[in-house]
């Protein structure tokens, strides 16, 4: 009764205020058919905030989005099924459902009346330029009276997730180095010597298949042993992306760091699927080193790898970290995608090359995306660098187009006059870093 009665909306609290007064006035002046005025304005509000507070409401919400995870710039559709369970019909109901501003504004929607064992489905569309993960929900219900005088709310706390993640751009397939040398065994097995215990049998290494181990043959050595003969030849590639706030330039959607994370994300889908064992790793993620992503079914295994891309959130730290450099004990692909580098980064890159049969980096113009850009781009003088120590590299701006950039990075290295020439000429400079280039000098040791 007392939520009824704190739920009065301004038509009941006018009611009530006016009923008082004309009881008020009757006493003064002696009015009978005035008592009889204002008890019956009184009584309205205060019955009917009665009532409604004593009904038992029985109502029930099914929410359901298709799909749970789109790019951004993509439309989701919310569905909204409402029901009815109880004996007791509605007044005016008010639906609003909570979702964050970035979604749109708030969808509200009026019924007029519920009834005992009503149903209805409603939807909406819900869109987002910003990539991340959004709850939706909670639902917010309204419970009004047919005059208008009482106004009960009340909440569904269920939430639904929505994963908005970053924009994905089909890449031409292009030769790429080290592609076979994964978790397989990608050495010949001899079997002229030895039992076949000892040829098709080997250790268990992190990220195999649980259901290809031995275990008569983990019984007797004292440890997990697998099938080798089971095991096919595995891609691996590592997808890279500094997440440094001082190596990225630019605000919101439009800045490097998000042209960085969109590049990755089409690097790491155009991977999986041509067959690689995707993982993701940033410059700085304490706790979380990049898991591996077997291929498969592309659309089930893509879903994981953006996930992890939507949620990428830019970090304070100064350095890269390598840590997870020592997690895996079989080489394979690495792609990098970088920002504006500097000598202090030069040992982290060394290790990162020396770690991986093969090495691609794109890096990013970051003077591109700011106002003050010079005549001479840092990510013309990075890619030069890497490219001189090992490393594929190509520079890309905020206007190349990805599938261009990805072409070149897998062409042969152009020379040192062509890529200067390019530069001269106004045109995409250094895009392609020559082989012998000089840039920043790396840390002794690097």
């Amino acid at each position: 009764m007392r939520e009824a009665l704190s739920a009065l909306t301004i038509r009941g609290r006018a009611f009530l205020a006016a009923g008082v007064s004309a009881l008020v006035c009757a006493l003064f002046l002696g009015y009978d058919e005035l008592v009889r005025v204002g008890a019956l304005l009184a009584l309205v509000p205060l019955a009917t905030a009665f009532f409604l507070g004593r009904s038992r409401h029985s109502l029930g919400l099914v929410r359901s989005l298709s799909p749970s995870q789109v790019a951004s710039g993509q439309t989701a559709q919310v569905q909204l099924d409402l029901t009815n369970d109880g004996r007791v019909p509605t007044g005016v109901v008010l639906l609003e459902d909570e979702i964050p501003y970035v979604l749109g504004a708030r969808p509200r929607f009026v019924v007029d009346r519920m009834g005992p064992r009503w149903s209805r489905r409603v939807g909406y569309a819900v869109c987002s330029d910003v990539r991340g993960r959004f709850e939706v929900g909670p639902m917010r219900v309204r419970l009004t009276d047919p005059f208008g005088l009482v106004e009960l709310e009340r909440a569904f706390e269920t939430r639904s997730t929505l994963v908005v993640t970053p924009p994905v751009v089909p890449l031409p397939p292009v030769p790429l180095s080290g592609a076979w040398t994964g978790s397989g065994d990608n050495r010949p097995r001899a079997f002229a010597s030895g039992s076949a215990e000892d040829v098709t049998v080997r250790e268990y290494r992190r990220g195999d298949d649980l259901r290809r181990v031995h275990w008569r043959s983990s019984a007797h050595a004292g440890g997990l042993m697998v099938r080798r003969e089971e095991q096919p030849w595995q891609s691996r590639a590592t997808v890279f992306v500094d997440n440094r706030q001082q190596v990225h330039r630019g605000i919101g959607t439009s800045s490097s760091f998000e042209h960085a994370v969109s590049v990755a994300a089409s690097v790491a889908v155009h991977l999986v699927q041509r067959g690689f064992a995707v993982r993701l790793v940033s410059a700085h993620d304490p706790g979380r080193h990049g898991s591996w992503h077997d291929h498969g079914e592309p659309s089930a295994e893509t879903g994981p790898l953006l996930e992890s891309l939507a949620v990428l959130e830019s970090t304070r730290a100064a350095h890269v970290d390598t840590r997870w450099l020592a997690e895996s004990a079989h080489s394979g692909l690495l792609v990098a995608v970088l920002g504006d580098l500097d000598e202090r980064d030069a040992p982290a890159l060394s290790r990162m090359r020396h770690s991986a049969s093969g090495a691609l980096a794109v890096v990013l113009d970051v003077d591109a995306w700011s106002r003050g850009a010079g005549a001479a781009p840092a990510g013309t003088r990075n890619a030069a660098w890497l490219a001189g120590h090992g490393w594929r590299a190509t520079c890309a701006g905020p206007h190349d187009p990805l599938q261009a950039v990805w072409q070149e990075l897998g062409a042969a290295r152009r020379s040192v006059s062509a890529a200067a020439a390019a530069a001269t000429a106004g045109g995409r400079a250094g895009r392609a870093a020559p082989a012998t280039a000089t840039g920043w000098a790396p840390e002794a040791g690097a």
